[in-house]
């Protein structure tokens, strides 16, 4: 059985007789964890571990450890500071600040490797304009190419610890106020303004390897009419053709007010995938999931398949093993710093 396009998500600390069926649909293809998912780190590995032996190739398990506000695992994981705050690392030392950074990158994907989690949605590529409260200090930094360097940094840490990244949200949330999770967000720039700024992070970071991105729900009226993850325009044109992408595509969540725009759930799914998404999200949703569910479920990609292949997470160790290594010592003692004093009052 191949992956299926649709990533759902689960209600509580174990799998129902209603999900192990869903999660064997043919539709289905990953599952994203929240907070209500998690209790401890033990609970948690035998959850994914449980989901993992569901079927072969294993379904993707993903969640949101970007850091900060966003962070569904806490108790029994590293306290991940925000990426604004890595961006103010490097005004005072640039070289310090990827080093750091490229550590705690690695904690973080080590750390949910450790219990079985192919990958994070992470990193967050938009600028950090002012404007967006939803992004806020998820954003590196103001200039493009800062964030490219510091999000490089991150994934390379990322990679060590045998995990894929993805960049979100493309071609940017940064500009815009509204919140894509409760109403529609419209940036009113020019192509070549975006194209000046905020799509260079994306463009770096995909000549860096970047294995997957996550568009925004946002409309750039001045380029397509339609909302980015469901615009072939930005989708196949800009990041297939112009800037070279070769890796996953995941819509956002579709239960999100912005993506009501593309119609019921069944008809934002098929949207989303006639654009270029290979695997869309429905969360906090069951009957919409279903929707999707019987709306694709004689669906198939074989191009798709073989870049989903990437996703699955490698070189997992135990927590005890994890613990031992000098690495995660020194991560852990690193992000310290950042408990103590989230003012940045840092001996560099």
């Amino acid at each position: 059985m191949s992956h299926g396009p649709l990533m759902l998500d689960l209600e509580g600390y174990e799998l129902t007789s209603q999900e192990r069926e869903l999660l064997t649909h043919p539709a289905a293809g990953g599952v994203i964890l929240f907070s209500r998912n998690y209790q401890s780190p033990k609970q948690i590995s035998a959850l994914i571990d449980e989901i993992h032996r569901l079927r072969t190739p294993p379904l993707l398990v993903a969640v949101d450890q970007e850091g900060g506000r966003v962070q569904r695992f806490k108790e029994g994981f590293s306290k991940l500071p925000p990426a604004a705050w890595f961006g103010e690392l490097n005004n005072q030392n640039s070289k310090k600040a990827k080093s750091i950074i490229q550590s705690v990158g690695w904690l973080m994907a080590a750390e949910l490797r450790s219990v079985g989690v192919d990958f994070s949605f992470a990193p967050v590529l938009d600028l950090g304009f002012g404007a967006s409260s939803v992004i806020g200090d998820r954003a590196f930094a103001r200039k493009p190419l800062v964030v490219a360097e510091l999000a490089h940094a991150w994934m390379q840490g990322v990679h060590t610890a045998g995990m894929a990244a993805v960049g979100k949200h493309f071609p940017g949330h940064g500009w815009v106020s509204e919140d894509s999770h409760n109403e529609l967000p419209v940036d009113h720039r020019r192509f070549a303004d975006i194209m000046m700024e905020d799509l260079l992070p994306f463009q770096r970071m995909i000549d860096y390897g970047m294995e997957a991105i996550m568009p925004a729900h946002v409309i750039y009226d001045q380029s397509d009419s339609k909302l980015a993850g469901f615009s072939t325009f930005w989708l196949q044109d800009v990041l297939r053709r112009q800037l070279g992408f070769k890796g996953v595509i995941f819509s956002d969540d579709l239960t999100m007010a912005a993506a009501e725009e593309a119609g019921g759930y069944a008809q934002r799914a098929r949207a989303a995938i006639e654009a270029g998404c290979d695997m869309v999200l429905v969360c906090n949703n069951p009957t919409g999931a279903m929707e999707v569910l019987d709306e694709l479920r004689d669906y198939s990609s074989p191009a798709a398949q073989m870049r989903l292949i990437r996703m699955h997470g490698r070189k997992g160790v135990s927590r005890e093993a994890l613990h031992l290594d000098q690495r995660w010592k020194q991560a852990v003692e690193l992000i310290a710093q950042y408990e103590e004093n989230p003012s940045l009052n840092l001996d560099l």
